[in-house]
């Protein structure tokens, strides 16, 4: 399996090159992305083959390139497929989207010859069995999807994503490296195989898990490290825009489960507690950030934010339960957020691709602009569909049946010994519950904005339907949600050999149980049946729009809308002021929620009695995240600049003294140190 994608990353790399020579060409956008698709699925087929068949993974590869006399080092284990699968199941979907949605590009030369590297380096990544492996790879992959975020570099909007994503990718890959520093200990070990044997002193172990924390979180999204992440997602193309949120961000949580479960050793029971505390604020946070967006592509990049935090609530409650010696409840949790990172690559992908081909269509992101698309775009618009009720956790759909196992999994909290575990994990649920309830609120807003009603502006009346790449990725994918929910015990059985060869336990079999019902500990305790669920859903609304077929009125009458007693309020062409906007619908959340967190402020200017002039409606907010901690920290170092300017102004014996003071204080550094 190891050599498998080593070549695919090889063709990868080739056909950067060719994407490079023919990217003015109209061969060139097939070369890339229809190349990119055929070693997806190569590789996607060789994974599923190791983790659902339990294929023996070959010895270790060692590559005669990098560090002098050892070389890179690359191998296979449960883990790393499961992520594969993941990794090239969203590749494939996107390069299938591009082949069609990318012809529309005017600059193909800054995208095709960074895309095949950005997925090989994810694949890498992956695979790395050392920390100079895994740090080049995945640095390879922060320039690569940086280089893709600033294919449209002439808008400055742009430029500015693109610049605060290179700073907090730098700034990750350095806490990753200084992580990789104290798990190698005073011997410098940078194999993995040999880091997961050391002992760490409980400092050292503290220290491992804030920086892995703040390496992998940072990538991934968590708050409050997650300023880059709407920023640059909605700025790239979207076939790359849903690699980053939907593939990305499963390679940032493969680093933290591989540093924290691997190789850190044994893990104490208050780690499980940050990565939880993490996790829901993240989760909540996310989801009201999105909801006061009116951009469909920041509102995108917002939700994944929300969805990371579920992740790593499960994760934090994996630890904790690992902490205390409870492996059956460890592994419940563990695939909880494996199943929900694989799910939500299905349906975020999903989205990002319908905001691609909203962008075509109307050319715009702004869901004030958009409306009544569900009649001029009516075969994406059921994809979109199926993935927010898919978002918003709405059965029989697998996002519901992830986030259902998360739940059982924080159900069986009350058996941890710690106090603060017993207090916390169910104010994280309820954080979680709170999540779930914004999440619907936010796609229903979204869909039912952006699909259903009048058109807003005549851009929305004029929209055509995507072209039929596009729309095969869609449905591909939007198919998979609903397979997925309707059988999730598949899915569960397929993640069961990560959570044996990480914790030596596994969730019971769920292969063989009637009506393919899922019952994570025991029936007696809790089971889902999605197929009763699914079956019940698909009758009561055959049975409903009979009915209103055969029973409701015979005739159709039309009438103008209630508009509270006015007529002609609006022009032919001008939006109709008796639709709610975003910005009123979300309203209600945004008052209770968000005026004291983010300073949300709703101004209101209304005209004179009489007057027929329009009233005025705008909401502001801030993030707290940028206000009071990069803004300062930004601040602080212009300061700092400002004042070591000086220092190239220095005469020569100047210098000489700073370098006799450096010398000194290094020698007596190395005494003390002896």
């Amino acid at each position: 399996m190891t050599p498998i994608v080593l070549i695919a990353a090889l063709a990868s790399i080739i056909l950067a090159g060719l994407g490079g020579a023919l990217a003015h060409r109209r061969i060139g956008r097939w070369v890339v992305y229809g190349g990119s698709l055929g070693i997806a699925l190569v590789v996607l087929l060789a994974s599923l083959a190791q983790l659902a068949f339990g294929v023996a993974p070959e010895p270790q590869v060692i590559l005669p390139i990098g560090l002098p006399q050892l070389g890179m080092h690359f191998s296979m284990d449960a883990l790393a497929a499961a992520f594969l699968i993941m990794i090239n199941l969203g590749a494939g979907a996107a390069s299938l989207f591009a082949l069609g949605y990318a012809r529309h590009d005017h600059e193909p030369a800054r995208i095709l010859p960074f895309y095949p590297i950005f997925l090989a380096a994810m694949n890498l990544v992956v695979i790395a069995s050392d920390a100079y492996s895994f740090l080049l790879c995945w640095e390879l992959m922060s320039l690569a999807s940086w280089a893709l975020v600033m294919a449209h570099h002439h808008d400055v909007e742009t430029r500015r994503a693109g610049m605060i994503y290179l700073l907090m990718a730098s700034a990750g890959t350095l806490a990753l490296l200084l992580c990789f520093g104290v798990l190698a200990g005073a011997g410098g070990h940078y194999a993995f195989t040999a880091m997961q044997h050391l002992p760490h002193s409980a400092k050292a172990s503290a220290v491992i898990l804030i920086l892995a924390l703040l390496g992998a979180g940072s990538k991934a999204g968590l708050v409050p490290l997650h300023v880059w992440l709407p920023r640059a997602h909605p700025a790239a193309p979207s076939h790359v825009s849903a690699l980053m949120s939907g593939v990305m961000t499963k390679v940032a949580i493969y680093g933290f489960i591989r540093i924290v479960f691997v190789l850190a050793g044994p893990a104490a029971w208050w780690w499980g507690l940050v990565v939880l505390l993490a996790g829901g604020i993240t989760a909540v946070l996310g989801v009201l950030y999105a909801l006061m967006e009116d951009d469909i592509k920041t509102i995108l990049a917002y939700s994944t934010i929300e969805n990371v935090g579920l992740i790593f609530a499960g994760l934090g409650l994996a630890l904790a339960f690992k902490a205390d010696g409870m492996m059956i409840e460890a592994a419940l949790a563990l695939t909880a957020a494996l199943f929900h990172a694989f799910n939500h690559m299905l349906f975020k992908s999903t989205l990002f691709f319908g905001a691609g081909a909203i962008q075509h269509a109307t050319g715009t992101r702004d869901l004030a602009q958009l409306g009544g698309l569900i009649h001029r775009m009516n075969i994406s618009a059921v994809p979109m569909l199926i993935a927010a009720m898919a978002i918003a956790a709405l059965p029989p759909f697998n996002g519901f049946a992830s986030e259902w196992l998360l739940l059982q999994a924080i159900l069986l909290s009350p058996a941890l010994p710690q106090f603060g575990l017993k207090l916390a994990v169910p104010a994280i649920g309820a954080l979680i519950a709170l999540a779930a309830a914004f999440a619907s609120a936010c796609f229903v807003r979204l869909f039912g904005i952006a699909y259903l009603g009048k058109p807003r502006s005549q851009a929305a009346r004029l929209a055509d339907e995507t072209d039929i790449a596009s729309r095969s990725a869609m449905i591909g994918l939007a198919a998979l949600c609903a397979v997925v929910g309707l059988l999730p015990g598949f899915m569960i059985d397929l993640f069961a050999p990560v959570s044996d060869n990480l914790l030596g336990a596994r969730v019971p079999t769920q292969a063989g149980l009637s009506w393919l019902t899922i019952v994570p500990v025991t029936a007696s305790r809790s089971a889902y049946d999605p197929l009763l669920i699914g079956l019940f859903v698909a009758i009561s609304t055959g049975l409903a729009f009979i009915a209103l077929r055969r029973f409701g009125a015979r005739t159709t009458r039309r009438a103008a809308a209630w508009a509270c007693g006015y007529t002609q309020i609006s022009a032919p062409l001008q939006p109709d002021p008796s639709q709610y906007t975003p910005s009123g619908f979300a309203q209600p959340i945004r008052r209770v929620f968000a005026t004291g967190l983010f300073r949300a402020r709703d101004r209101v200017v209304m005209p004179l009695p009489c007057d027929g002039a329009p009233a005025r409606f705008t909401a502001a907010w801030v993030d707290p995240a940028w206000v009071f901690l990069y803004l300062p920290l930004r601040t602080a170092l212009d300061w700092v600049s400002d004042r070591m300017n000086r220092l190239q102004f220095l005469t020569i014996r100047r210098y000489l003294g700073f370098v006799f003071a450096a010398l000194v204080a290094l020698l007596v550094w190395v005494a003390l140190w002896r």
